[in-house]
């Protein structure tokens, strides 16, 4: 089969002709034939393998290219990119590959374009068209690739044991492009992941992550959590949410499942936002409900502190999971400690007061949190579910309308510390942080406005009752 049609942007025929000049074989080879033969919108990066030393080939385009572009060679791995028009171009010289048991990295030897499409993931991943002169645009599938994408499986090109156990990021990789595609992973190549799912161990937390991230991306993220699931990896990444899976009764009182329950928030979320952030808080915000079960006879199941438990624990996955321990994280932790206060204010009466309290503790990110919480809101009774979006709305139009009067959102006091010490003569001291607290409590609690005047008529009356006196 020819796709010649598909290589007419002016970059393949430079690379074609720069082959030709090193009397080299090339393709393109990976994603973006995928991407091609399933009419997806075209990848920013091409992967391009040539019989042949790929660093030679990047530089010899470049020179065949407007401007010359900067290539950068990696020279342990025998690979070159450069970029042209917005797109990444990888080179990379035909190869063997060989591996030891504990590390993913293979030993490298030159090899033939056959030798090339062994060591590749996926039979998906092995298509190639050609760049040469000869048969450009012919499609070489030694493996029925084109095959299993009608048929939307994952497949591994040779023994799937050995694929995984050589380079066990592919297990992550195959639940990905399931989760990406909604494609079927292969019985044999799934059993062979369950298999091997132990050897996780040898990859790194960022590498990981880096799947986990892209799982979260897709449109349906609970098709790869189950998957993850099944295959025994959750448990091995993410024990704090597979510990969730677990039901008991006592005295004839269950509580929900809260694992299959969060897969539900998480799918409910990604209809809402495309923040990756956003979707760990989703996947995280019910992780302290395990630690904190009990049951009593009075209450029955309760998880009380669950949230402030969860945030602590999101902590330690970060940590555990080399994840980013700044501003991201702590964007995370708010959102599960948080997780539940819309909830609660939208089964009871709306105060002011309780939606400033709202407002103040989540700042500029309250928006997040309402999406949040109404992601939240799994149950299948109809009746339920229209009541809490109706007094959500109703929580919603508050804030607004709080906002607007009482400028709550990033908080500043409208009188400074610097000023209660001018008006008493004091030097910084236990009165003025007392001061301070009183006045944000005043406005919190809607017995002052927030200005100036309101909170400066407030603390000389509360200044006094503690015994100040102002400077006269």
């Amino acid at each position: 089969m020819n796709f010649k049609q598909h290589l007419d942007n002016d970059i393949f025929k430079i690379i074609t002709q720069a082959a030709q000049q090193l009397n080299l074989e090339c393709y393109v080879i990976g994603g973006f034939v995928r991407d091609i033969l399933l009419h997806r919108n075209q990848k920013k990066d091409i992967d391009i393998v040539a019989v042949g030393s790929g660093i030679e080939l990047a530089l010899q385009v470049s020179q065949l290219l407007p401007h010359k572009p900067k290539v950068q060679v990696f020279k342990n791995y025998g690979t070159a990119m450069l970029r042209y028009k917005d797109i990444d171009i990888e080179f990379v010289g035909a190869r063997k590959e060989s591996y030891t048991e504990q590390s993913r990295n293979p030993l490298v030897v030159s090899g033939t374009l056959q030798d090339d499409q062994n060591r590749r993931d996926f039979t998906i991943n092995a298509l190639a068209f050609s760049l040469n002169h000869d048969n450009l645009g012919d499609l070489i599938d030694p493996f029925n690739g084109l095959k299993d994408l009608d048929a939307k499986i994952i497949k591994t090109p040779l023994n799937p044991d050995i694929t995984y156990s050589d380079d066990p990021l592919r297990m992550l990789r195959a639940i990905r492009f399931a989760a990406q595609l909604n494609f079927e992973i292969e019985e044999n190549s799934f059993q062979a992941i369950t298999h091997n799912a132990q050897r996780i161990a040898i990859i790194s937390g960022e590498r990981i992550v880096e799947e986990l991230h892209k799982i979260l991306e897709t449109p349906k993220p609970s098709i790869g959590f189950l998957l993850l699931y099944k295959s025994g990896l959750l448990e091995l990444i993410l024990p704090e949410l597979t510990a969730l899976n677990f039901v008991e009764e006592i005295e004839g009182q269950t509580h929900k499942n809260n694992f299959y329950h969060t897969l539900e928030v998480v799918d409910n979320i990604s209809k809402n936002t495309t923040d990756v952030w956003l979707r760990w808080a989703a996947l995280l915000h019910d992780i302290g409900k395990a630690p904190t079960k009990k049951f009593t006879k009075k209450s029955g199941w309760t998880f009380h502190g669950h949230e402030f438990l969860g945030s602590k624990m999101v902590k330690k996955i970060f940590e555990r999971l080399h994840m980013p321990l700044n501003h991201k994280m702590k964007f995370v932790q708010k959102m599960v400690m948080m997780s539940s206060r819309p909830i609660v204010l939208s089964e009871d009466m709306v105060t002011d007061s309780a939606v400033r309290r709202l407002v103040f503790d989540a700042g500029e990110d309250v928006e997040n949190l309402m999406t949040l919480c109404e992601a939240d809101i799994t149950t299948k009774n109809p009746k339920k579910f229209e009541k809490y979006h109706k007094n959500f709305e109703i929580v919603r139009k508050k804030i607004i309308e709080v906002e607007e009067r009482d400028h709550i959102r990033n908080f500043q006091p409208p009188i400074s510390g610097e000023e209660i010490m001018a008006l008493f003569n004091l030097k910084p001291s236990r009165e003025i942080g007392i001061l301070k607290e009183a006045v944000k409590e005043a406005i919190l609690e809607g017995e002052i406005t927030n200005d100036y005047e309101s909170a400066l008529k407030f603390v000389l009356n509360k200044a006094e009752k503690i015994g100040l006196k102002k400077v006269s």
